[in-house]
């Protein structure tokens, strides 16, 4: 091989790394959304930067559901399938958050699993039932920074979650450790704004009945 040939391949290894970067930096400067207008565009290494996005986030919802690392593994596989299918066929629109879509697309494969292995609740804790039919007033919803007073506190309230309903679970765990406002999570878990308040409301009530039926002095108020 030549000196021309060498100095030639040089330059076009050069040239496709610099062309890679160039690809890395301008899908850095999308936003998720813009990025799941590329793959639907046909642009597959848009959907690796998703995922590569994504993944962290989604995992820690569906693990801290569902409690159990490989069945967490199986729904954030199938979730991401669905996706794909999903983003395929143009069923995802723009204007909507993609984090909230992959969400419900999780929230909906989570509850098909829970309703196919009739998940039993290790104690008798309240259920959310006929939450359409109560006034959002019904529902006094304390800011974590009046229900959970400190971090330890924090830490052995989560503990206590993974004793609720999962639907209960489900909004607890958007709500003070996503920080997302109820509309998002009404809009993600395909309810009302007031089913979700409620299994809120819910929620709390059975955290203070776990904490006195464990005799645990926690400062939850």
């Amino acid at each position: 091989m030549t000196n021309h040939h060498v100095s030639l391949m040089q330059t076009v290894n050069v040239a496709s790394v610099s062309a890679v970067e160039i690809v890395a930096k301008d899908f850095n400067a999308l936003s998720d959304e813009e990025l799941a207008v590329r793959y639907m565009q046909g642009d597959n290494k848009a959907f690796d930067m998703l995922l590569e996005r994504s993944q962290t986030r989604l995992f820690s919802y569906i693990l801290f559901i569902v409690r159990n690392h490989e069945v967490a593994e199986d729904i954030f596989q199938d979730t991401f399938v669905k996706a794909i299918v999903k983003l395929q066929q143009q069923e995802y629109a723009p204007k909507g958050k993609i984090s909230a879509w992959l969400m419900r697309i999780a929230h909906n494969v989570i509850m098909d699993r829970f309703r196919n292995s009739k998940e039993k609740n290790s104690v008798d804790l309240l259920e959310d039932k006929k939450l359409e039919d109560m006034d959002s007033d019904t529902f006094s919803i304390e800011p974590i920074e009046t229900l959970f007073i400190n971090q330890q506190t924090l830490l052995e309230v989560k503990s206590l979650m993974d004793l609720l309903p999962a639907t209960q679970r489900e909004v607890v765990y958007m709500r003070f450790f996503q920080n997302l406002p109820f509309k998002e999570i009404a809009e993600i878990t395909g309810v009302s704004i007031n089913t979700s308040l409620g299994r809120m409301h819910y929620a709390l009530q059975n955290l203070r009945k776990l904490i006195r039926k464990k005799n645990l002095n926690l400062n939850l108020v």
